[in-house]
């Protein structure tokens, strides 16, 4: 019989992108979303796929799902845009959702992977970023309704193996970019690529000499896969140790896209990261994983389904 996974986020970037993988696993996938940011677009191709349901609902409220063997934890706004406006529904997701989440991985003694964030490291003052690293964190800044809601998950996760037995896992996930991704979710490369194919000028926080590690998505959701069937219960870091600062991506963003686009600067946002790398070493040791696809690579293995997003935008503004 095939094992059968809940996906809670299932239509959001991410979300959509395990589901996909989990299929080709072998997995029979029930993907719960409750379309605050996720879209049904995401998922469309596996409406007729006999292995995958979709249930719209609200992991914060009590979900019957049926039996599982695997819960991934996938809901919660993450781009600045979408959890700046959703903040207290962050808050709930990452504490009351995380609760229920696991409350159906414990009734079903089902395994249970948690999405979390390199966001937990907040303004980093160790580089690159171990698991072991406490972190730098505004607890009452305003991206801490998505920091602390996702320290508290981990928390709790944390809390239900130790209490409960529950098996559990803790993925830290790094910036992640491919397609699926909302135009105006507030993250550096659709920005980017939307300006650069809108023909815009780029638009640059601070000098542009922060820096950032950008993994494509197929490369993150195989950490994801991997790190599902290792029997680690700690925080692992799953992300491209590349370095890029901001304004380097922004060049090749150009140069990729063939734009005349030029660099704006503004302010930068507050408590917005310095630097942003993860140390890879325990992924590496654990279950021998490491990114593949270099920024260049992925940012054109993107293009053509940023130019259809910017393209069915501009229709629907026609």
């Amino acid at each position: 019989m095939r094992p059968r996974a809940l996906v809670t986020g299932g239509a959001g970037f991410l979300g959509s992108h395990l589901c996909d993988a989990l299929l080709a696993e072998g997995y029979s996938v029930v993907a719960v979303d409750n379309l605050l940011t996720g879209r049904l677009s995401n998922i469309e191709h596996l409406r007729r796929e006999g292995q995958f349901e979709f249930l719209q609902l609200d992991i914060n409220r009590k979900v019957d799902c049926g039996e599982v063997n695997y819960v991934f934890h996938f809901a919660s706004p993450a781009s600045p845009v979408d959890y700046m406006v959703h903040g207290i529904d962050t808050l709930k997701v990452g504490s009351l959702g995380t609760m229920r989440a696991l409350d159906i991985a414990r009734k079903n003694h089902a395994k249970y992977l948690l999405a979390s964030t390199s966001e937990c490291y907040g303004d980093p003052l160790e580089h690159p970023q171990k698991e072991t690293y406490w972190g730098n964190v505004n607890s009452i800044g305003p991206r801490s309704v998505y920091d602390e809601a996702k320290r508290f998950a981990e928390a709790v996760t944390m809390a239900y193996y130790r209490y409960y037995g529950v098996d559990t896992r803790i993925v830290r996930i790094f910036n992640t970019y491919g397609p699926r991704m909302q135009l105006n979710d507030g993250r550096v490369v659709p920005n980017f690529m939307k300006q650069a194919l809108r023909g815009e000028d780029l638009t640059v926080y601070g000098d542009g000499t922060q820096t950032r590690s950008f993994c494509y998505v197929k490369d993150e959701v195989e950490g994801f896969l991997r790190l599902a069937e290792c029997d680690e219960h700690f925080p692992v870091n799953i992300g491209n140790p590349e370095e890029f600062t901001i304004v380097d991506c922004a060049h090749r963003v150009i140069e990729i896209t063939g734009s005349k686009s030029r660099i704006r600067y503004e302010k930068l946002p507050q408590d917005d990261p310095k630097q942003r790398r993860p140390d890879i070493t325990k992924a590496k040791s654990l279950f021998g994983w490491e990114a593949k696809i270099d920024l260049d690579t992925g940012l054109r293995m993107s293009l053509d389904y940023f130019r259809e997003a910017v393209a069915a935008e501009a229709a629907v503004r026609a």
